[in-house]
């Protein structure tokens, strides 16, 4: 099986599993707002958090995909960052349920994430400051449930990562330069499809896929569903072997 129809089929199969745990949490009811209404949950609660991040992680899967598609790879790796975050966001959720270690950090990230973002019809005039947690805490937190022993090393490892990406959503210099290749040398502005820099960010994408797919594993086993954690965990080895990679995550170990 080549790569794009295996992510085609990631894709759809994460896409049905979201479809099925909406059906499982309170649906978002009809809130008012200004001359008409829109959807919330109003429990409020962290399945229906870790609903809401699965689908934004799906629909930012296939933006990074077609990104790459077209050559877009300094997109596609600012997309890669948001990943990161919904990647971490949706582990520290699912481990604080599956470890029954749900603490006051875990209380003010839900409360931050559910809050609205005015407070008025207007958005000048609105008051509201929505509360930002320290991705630093996330990061050591999800270290030190995944065994870490000194819990800032794991932290550090995602922050040089995260920072790495970060170049590609604020436009650092070096990372600007990597659109600027060829014979004469030219800014590639419409994508750089065919060089050297697009197979290397091939290897990207999929680590993302896949990384993803065990962000599912996570969350279905924090809704408790043990049946579709096994059946995700084959699908991740179906998709090792569809993809021709080797390696072997240590992750299904910590859960």
């Amino acid at each position: 099986m080549s790569v794009d129809p295996l992510l085609n089929q990631t894709l759809t199969h994460m896409e049905k599993t979201v479809e099925g745990l909406v059906q499982r949490v309170p649906q978002p009811e009809k809130v008012p707002y200004k001359d008409g209404f829109v959807f919330r949950h109003v429990e409020k609660t962290v399945h229906q958090a870790l609903v809401q991040k699965l689908a934004r992680l799906v629909s930012s899967l296939h933006a990074a995909r077609l990104l790459w598609a077209y050559g877009f790879v300094q997109e596609q790796a600012a997309m890669q960052r948001i990943l990161d975050e919904l990647q971490e966001d949706i582990t520290f959720l699912a481990f604080g349920v599956i470890f029954e270690d749900w603490t006051a950090l875990h209380d003010s990230y839900l409360s931050a994430f559910f809050e609205e973002e005015f407070d008025s019809d207007s958005a000048m005039s609105s008051s509201q400051k929505r509360p930002m947690i320290p991705r630093k805490k996330i990061r050591s937190w999800i270290a030190s449930v995944e065994g870490v022993q000194d819990p800032s090393t794991g932290r550090e490892a995602t922050r040089t990562l995260s920072k790495a990406y970060s170049g590609y959503v604020h436009a650092a210099s070096p990372h600007i330069m990597e659109m600027f290749s060829g014979n004469p040398p030219r800014f590639h502005m419409r994508g750089m499809a065919g060089t050297p820099r697009h197979a290397e960010h091939r290897a990207d994408l999929w680590n993302y896929f896949y990384r993803g797919i065990l962000a599912f594993a996570f969350a279905v086993k924090a809704f408790g569903d043990h049946q579709m954690f096994n059946s995700i965990k084959g699908f991740a080895d179906e998709f090792l072997k569809g993809s021709g990679n080797d390696y072997l995550s240590s992750e299904w170990d910590k859960i």
